[in-house]
């Protein structure tokens, strides 16, 4: 043979997967009893903002970074008017800062446009901002609005995977494929749990699978070549 076969990965039972959700989650809610964003906000447009500027950056520097920035900018209309040059400025830190500033100036003039000055609150009409994905939308729905909602970002994709919930690396065919396995009440908590037990305990380059109060539950645990 020329070339090397590529190894095949193990094949997700969504029943399986199912029952892990119902044995981990409890677990994770216990763990994490106040898991929310740790995006600090105090108003659905800033939310926005921040969930934005999150791209591509940690929520560390996100939170130094909008502390002085809500302070310039205290609605859609002084983000929709800023000086384009100014805002990148304002937001460099945060990498990507030329297409965040872009975005951020246009969605807040669609929201003064259509929807009253309010960041509107169905994920369709969120998707339709310039900037706002799915897991974008799905963030702004949790926290601001208390909408049952999954949102799949680079530690749920990573932590799917490892915990055999999912075949999909995908964000948004991953999204309906949990959706699919996790009550739909426990959609929020779920992502929310997930992401800090990503970031706290199964980390991307080492995760600490003996520390891991899941780590009895997960195909992977002390198995890095698993996936």
């Amino acid at each position: 043979m020329s070339a090397k076969t590529k190894k095949a990965k193990p094949k997700v039972s969504k029943t399986e997967a199912t029952k892990r959700v119902g044995k981990i989650l409890p677990i994770l809610k216990k763990q994490y009893p106040d898991a929310k964003t740790e995006l600090e906000y105090g108003t659905p447009l800033q939310l926005l903002i921040c969930t934005i500027l999150s791209a591509q950056c940690t929520d560390v520097r996100v939170n130094e970074v909008s502390r002085e920035l809500f302070k310039k900018y205290e609605n859609a209309e002084d983000f929709a008017n800023a000086d384009l040059t100014g805002l990148e400025l304002d937001i460099k830190s945060t990498g990507f800062f030329r297409n965040k500033a872009k975005n951020i100036k246009a969605a807040c003039q669609v929201i003064i446009d259509k929807y009253a000055k309010k960041v509107p609150g169905t994920i369709h009409e969120l998707t339709s901002l310039p900037g706002v994905g799915r897991k974008t939308a799905n963030v702004i729905l949790s926290n601001a609005f208390g909408i049952p909602a999954i949102s799949c970002d680079t530690h749920v994709i990573r932590l799917s995977r490892r915990l055999a919930l999912s075949d999909n690396d995908d964000p948004v065919k991953l999204e309906f494929d949990l959706a699919e396995i996790v009550p739909q009440k426990d959609w929020s908590v779920f992502s929310h749990t997930i992401i800090l037990h990503g970031r706290r305990v199964c980390k991307a380059r080492k995760p600490d699978c003996e520390n891991c109060l899941i780590s009895e539950f997960c195909p992977s645990a002390n198995r890095p070549d698993f996936w």
